[in-house]
C-alpha cells in the first residue's frame, strides 16, 4: 500500500469512527458531519507532508475545534452542536499523552440507522453514507435513483434522528432481527463497492473492502449466537481470498472459472470455512450463509477438486427462495447452465422480466456466454454488445470484447 493510500485509509477510518463516537453522545449526525468535514479535508492536505499522526482521531478533533473557533466557519455548524464538539475536542487533546483509544462505536451507528422510526428504504443508504463515507451520488447509482432524490432522503433521515433524539443503543433481542438485516446489507454493499474497483482506479473506494471486513468481524464478535453475521463474514473472506487471482500480471481480467487456485489465500479460505461452520451450528439458514456456501463450493478447487456445479445450482435454488434478487436469479441461471447445459440456463434467464434487467450488465454477459455455447450466435452478438456498453470496468470490458470477437464478426 503506497503512502497516499495509507493516508486516505487512515483518514477514512478515523472519520467514520469519529462520527460514530460523537453522534453516539449527541445524536446530531448532520451537525458533526459538517464540523468534521473541513478537518477531514485538512488531513488529506496535511498528512501527505507530515505523515499520519499517531492519534488520527485526536488530530481530526483538534482541527475541527480550530475551525469552530473561527467565526466564519463556526457559523456553518449548528450552535447547539458546537459546545459539545469543542468540549470533546478538548478532551481529545488531553488524552493524546494518556494512551486513550477512541472506542469503535460504528456498530451502534449502524443499528441506529436501522431504527424502526426511520423509513426502511433509507436504512442501508444512511449507513453507507454516515458510517462508511460513501457519497450520495454513488449510493444513488446503486439504488437506481437520482442523486438529488437520494440526497434529500438522507437529509430527512438525519433530521429525524436529530428531531426525535433517537437513541444510539444496541437493540434488544426482540428488535434484533428487524434491525440486523439492513446492517448486513450495508456491510455487504460497502464490500461490493470496493470489490468492483479491482484496479483501484477510484480513490474514493480505497479501503472499503478492508473496512467492510472489519465491520463484519465486529458484528460477528458482538452477536456470536446470530448465524447470519458469521455467514456474511464467511462470504466476504471467500471473495477476498481470490483477490490476487482476479487480474493477471498484465492487468487483464480473469473470470472465476479460469483463475489459478494456487493464487488464492488458504488462510482466508480456512477462516471463512470456520465462520461458515459456526453459522451452521445455529440451525437457522439465511441468505448470507447460502451465498457463502456457494463460494465455499467454488473454493474446493484449491484442494484439487472439480467445481460441483449441480451442488451450486441447488444452493442457488435455496437462495432464490430466500432472496429472489436479480443477481440471485442470474446466478442461478448461470449455475444451472454449467450443470445441465446452456439451454437450461437460458430458459431461466428468459423467465426474468426484461424491464428488470435492461440495465443490469451481468445479465447480458451471462446471456451472451451461454447463447454462444448454444450456438445462438446472433443473440449472443446482441447480448455482448449490451454487456459491453453497460460495463464500467475497463478490464472486464476488454475481456468481453475478446469474447465477442470469437463469434466471427469484429464489431469492436
Amino acid at each position: 500500500m503506497d503512502v497516499h493510500r495509507a493516508i486516505e485509509q487512515a483518514a477514512r477510518d478515523s472519520y467514520g469512527r469519529l462520527i460514530a463516537f460523537l453522534a453516539v453522545r449527541r445524536g446530531d449526525v448532520a451537525a458533526f458531519e459538517d464540523a468534521l468535514s473541513d478537518a477531514f479535508v485538512s488531513a488529506l492536505e496535511t498528512w501527505p507532508l507530515t505523515g499520519v499522526p499517531n492519534k488520527p482521531e485526536a488530530w481530526l478533533l483538534t482541527a475541527a475545534r480550530r475551525r469552530l473557533i473561527d467565526g466564519d466557519r463556526r457559523a456553518r455548524v449548528r450552535a447547539d452542536a458546537a459546545p459539545a464538539l469543542l468540549a470533546l475536542a478538548e478532551e481529545a487533546q488531553q488524552a493524546v499523552s494518556s494512551g486513550f483509544e477512541f472506542p469503535d462505536e460504528r456498530l451502534q451507528m449502524l443499528f441506529l440507522c436501522a431504527h424502526p422510526s426511520i423509513d426502511p428504504a433509507i436504512h442501508t443508504p444512511l449507513m453507507l453514507q454516515t458510517v462508511l463515507g460513501i457519497d450520495a451520488a454513488r449510493i444513488a447509482s446503486a439504488f437506481l435513483v437520482k442523486p438529488s432524490a437520494m440526497g434529500q432522503r438522507l437529509s430527512r433521515a438525519k433530521a429525524k434522528i436529530r428531531g426525535e433524539r433517537l437513541t444510539f443503543e444496541m437493540p434488544g433481542a426482540d428488535e434484533l432481527p428487524q434491525r440486523l438485516d439492513p446492517v448486513l446489507e450495508a456491510i455487504y454493499a460497502a464490500y461490493g463497492s470496493g470489490w468492483d474497483d479491482a484496479a483501484g482506479a477510484d480513490p474514493r473506494r480505497n479501503g472499503l473492502t478492508e473496512e467492510a471486513i472489519c465491520l463484519a468481524r465486529l458484528l460477528a464478535r458482538s452477536l456470536p449466537e446470530e448465524p447470519e453475521p458469521h455467514g456474511l463474514l464467511a462470504l466476504l473472506l471467500h471473495c477476498e481470498a481470490r483477490r490476487a487471482a482476479r487480474r493477471d500480471r498484465s492487468g487483464e481480467y480473469v473470470p472465476l472459472s479460469e483463475q489459478d487456485p494456487a493464487l488464492w489465500s488458504r488462510p482466508l479460505i480456512e477462516e471463512a470455512e470456520q465462520h461458515l461452520r459456526l453459522a451452521a451450528q445455529a440451525g437457522r439458514i439465511g441468505r448470507f450463509q447460502l451465498e457463502a456456501a456457494i463460494q465455499s463450493a467454488h473454493a474446493q478447487r484449491i484442494q484439487g477438486f472439480d467445481t460441483e456445479w449441480e451442488a451450486i445450482a441447488l444452493l442457488y435454488e435455496g437462495l432464490v427462495h430466500l432472496a429472489p434478487t436479480i443477481g440471485t436469479l442470474v446466478g442461478r441461471a448461470a449455475a444451472v447452465a454449467e450443470a445441465r447445459g446452456p439451454e437450461a440456463g437460458l430458459a431461466l434467464l428468459e423467465e426474468i422480466p426484461t424491464d428488470s434487467v435492461k440495465s443490469y450488465q451481468p445479465y447480458w454477459a451471462v446471456a451472451a456466454h451461454f447463447q454462444s455455447l448454444a450456438n445462438r450466435l446472433e443473440e449472443a452478438r446482441e447480448a455482448y454488445g449490451l454487456a459491453i456498453g453497460l460495463c464500467a470496468d475497463p478490464a472486464v470490458k476488454k475481456f468481453l470484447i475478446r469474447q465477442s470477437r470469437q463469434l466471427g464478426e469484429d464489431w469492436f
